[in-house]
């Protein structure tokens, strides 16, 4: 959803930090607009996004406007440090330098050269959706659980294709307290064009993860822009030379966050949207004694060939742009961006979402203005995007090294009690594949989401998806 302007149009205000704060005060407030706490939430989210410390974070996200208006004090301090930011960026990108947080691995925002620019480690913050809708459902929750990201280095990383990541690192989040058995932990891998946020609106007082209950590990996947990618790692693996990443890979990474930092045997769940329900299922084949319940929501354990192809399409939009120079660029490849942002414009809702035209929610009036604003929050690393469509692409939990390719043979050594939750109207994630899958799973639940918001069901955008993906999710961790 793309948050609108007191005067009914739809996209950035201004571009800089105080003008998105100051609407979003105006729409909490109800000041010369009607009261709406959903539209103050994204003016919030966006001014946020604009800001580089801790202090501003704390001070923005510091009174959810649903529950309560920010004090006089509270509202002056945000906006002096909202124009600090637009002063210190005055070309800031329609994105947030993620910093590490402080008592992180790294305090220092790191920095490469790439093509003649320097580049930070730059990541949306406020959950922009491939389909062109914000997430305001995902900062919301943010404020009530509050995880802070930290860096694990996994130092020189031997991935899947024999090749050594030198100096890799992992971003992850976490929520709540392990507690002295280290019995109570719950691990969140993130998904293409996500975040460790992107699972927020399952976290919470009673949510399907209540902190107070869980020890909740949200992880960035490689290649999403915050983990080691294409547009953070230093040359020989700069950019279009970095190294094909798998879903093991992931998995790998994420093993030795819980194993070794954590101390950590044996997982409540692994619960996945997305690619990260492609992690889910390969944690279970990998390690099928490490975790009591698996959560595979709008995804699969292979991707199928109607996917590779779907995938090769939204690729090419990038690369048919003369400006990607075969990932080579100095700037980015605006076209393509805006061409692979008209792809996932159409696809991640469903037919019958379109045909209602429940774009209008959104404040677009007609298809034209829901594209229009799609390319406008298009703007991740285009390297970081194709890193990732590609590690989407080659998945097969068959070919785990034991399985030799046999998909159903992994499948039925999965120990762990599986639920999975195909959107019955997914373009993306066709529920026919979670449905042929489950059959060689021997601890299985297959649950459709009742909904026609097609993949983004598990975004946590529409209210009636997100209550009940809690509920199922909170009902099947609670079983024995």
């Amino acid at each position: 959803m793309i948050p609108r302007r007191p005067d009914g149009r739809t996209g950035r205000a201004r571009g800089d930090a105080e003008a998105q704060f100051n609407l979003g005060v105006r729409y909490s407030n109800g000041r010369g607009v009607p009261q709406d706490d959903v539209q103050a939430h994204m003016w919030f989210n966006l001014a946020a996004s604009r800001s580089t410390g801790e202090e501003r974070e704390r001070v923005v996200r510091s009174r959810d406007p649903a529950a309560g208006r920010m004090t006089p004090d509270e509202i002056a301090e945000a906006q002096r440090l909202a124009r600090e930011w637009d002063a210190a960026h005055p070309r800031a990108p329609y994105c947030t330098p993620c910093q590490p947080a402080v008592g992180s691995a790294s305090t220092a925002p790191r920095r490469r050269q790439f093509g003649g620019v320097m580049q930070g480690k730059i990541r949306l913050y406020c959950l922009i959706f491939v389909v062109g809708a914000v997430g305001y459902s995902s900062y919301q929750a943010a404020w009530a659980s509050g995880g802070e990201h930290r860096e694990f280095e996994l130092g020189d990383f031997a991935l899947e294709t024999g090749i050594t990541l030198p100096q890799a690192r992992l971003i992850y989040v976490t929520h709540g307290t392990l507690n002295a058995s280290k019995s109570n932990a719950v691990l969140l891998p993130s998904w293409y064009g996500g975040d460790h946020h992107g699972y927020d609106f399952l976290i919470g007082p009673g949510k399907a993860l209540d902190p107070s209950r869980y020890f909740i590990i949200a992880t960035d996947q490689f290649s999403d822009g915050l983990s080691s990618s294409p547009s953070n790692t230093a040359p020989p693996f700069a950019g279009p030379d970095f190294p094909q990443i798998a879903i093991r890979d992931n998995v790998a990474a994420t093993h030795r966050l819980v194993t070794e930092l954590f101390g950590i045997e044996r997982l409540v769940a692994v619960v996945g949207f997305s690619m990260g329900a492609q992690q889910a299922l390969q944690w279970a084949v990998s390690h099928p004694d490490m975790m009591e319940a698996v959560v595979a929501y709008c995804g699969n354990a292979k991707e199928y060939p109607f996917g590779i192809a779907r995938l090769e399409g939204a690729k090419a939009a990038i690369t048919a742009d003369a400006g990607w120079n075969n990932g080579y660029y100095e700037t980015p490849p605006e076209i393509g961006l805006k061409a692979l942002a008209r792809h996932w414009a159409a696809w991640g809702s469903s037919q019958e979402w379109w045909r209602r035209e429940l774009f209008r929610l959104s404040g677009a009036e007609s298809v034209e203005a829901w594209i229009e604003n799609s390319e406008q929050v298009w703007s991740q690393d285009a390297n970081d995007l194709l890193a990732q469509a590609t590690t989407w692409q080659t998945h097969n939990v068959g070919d785990t090294a034991e399985f030799s390719g046999d998909l159903e043979a992994a499948l039925r050594s999965i120990e762990a009690r599986v639920l999975m939750m195909p959107s019955e109207t997914d373009l993306y994630f066709p529920p026919e594949d979670a449905i042929y899958e489950s059959q060689f799973i021997p601890d299985v639940e297959l649950l459709q989401i009742p909904t026609v918001w097609g993949h983004s069901a598990g975004l946590g955008i529409n209210p009636e998806d997100v209550t009940f993906l809690n509920n199922a999710i909170r009902r099947f961790l609670a079983e024995p």
